[in-house]
């Protein structure tokens, strides 16, 4: 496929972006995007598409590219550009550029210079297609992997989560059983404490009889 002609694209570019720059050598490159630091801030809210120079100066090549013989729509549309600055209404210049463009040995069915029209329409929505295909893969590719990453963060926070509250109402019930061991520990060291003393005094007063009986025993039988 022969090189796109340089002056044509620009010509094309001026017909849908005024003050087109001036066809120059090889663009710049652009400068390489750093990575975003840690803990930047959130992206700011996303802004409306905006014509851009790049996007123009690569659909301007891609019409160059399929650029039909002969005069056609192009044709019509430069007539059509170079009245504008003519005090004509739009009526008037739409005539007038039409019949410059007859004159440059163009159609003079109307529907044909449509139909051309509507081939770089059909240039350009074959274009978008491939280009919004090619978003997508990248998309998938670039965006995939951080999904994931937080497809399985948000499920390992419901997991943990779930654990958390497990775990609190171990400690809720593991706090009421302590509040009633407590309770128990007190209740049963009473108890036993009852009982020896209860075992201590029985104990006392068995024993003070026997030595009473001795002491007796003593006093009357020796």
């Amino acid at each position: 496929m022969p090189e796109p002609d340089n002056s044509l694209g620009h010509k094309i570019l001026g017909f849908f972006i005024k003050d087109a720059p001036t066809p120059a050598g090889a663009p710049a490159a652009a400068p390489a995007a750093g990575s975003p630091a840690a803990g930047s801030p959130a992206p700011a809210p996303r802004q409306p598409g905006a014509v851009d120079l790049r996007f123009s100066e690569h659909l301007a090549d891609v019409l160059v590219k399929h650029n039909l013989p002969g005069p056609d729509y192009f044709e019509f549309r430069d007539a059509l550009r170079g009245l504008s600055s003519l005090d004509l209404s739009e009526h008037k210049q739409f005539q007038a550029a039409w019949a410059s463009f007859k004159a440059l040995g163009g159609s003079a069915d109307v529907n044909q210079l449509v139909s051309t029209a509507n081939q770089y329409l059909d240039v350009l929505n074959d274009d978008r297609a491939g280009f919004t295909k090619s978003v997508d893969a990248t998309i998938a590719e670039r965006v995939g992997g951080l999904q994931q990453e937080q497809q399985q963060r948000q499920a390992d926070n419901e997991a943990l989560t779930r654990q958390l509250a497990e775990i609190q109402q171990k400690i809720e019930a593991n706090t009421a059983r302590l509040a009633s061991i407590s309770g128990e520990i007190d209740l049963q060291t009473d108890k036993l404490s009852q009982s020896r003393r209860n075992y201590e005094a029985t104990h006392e007063h068995f024993t003070k009889q026997i030595q009473d009986d001795i002491a007796r025993i003593r006093q009357h039988l020796t």
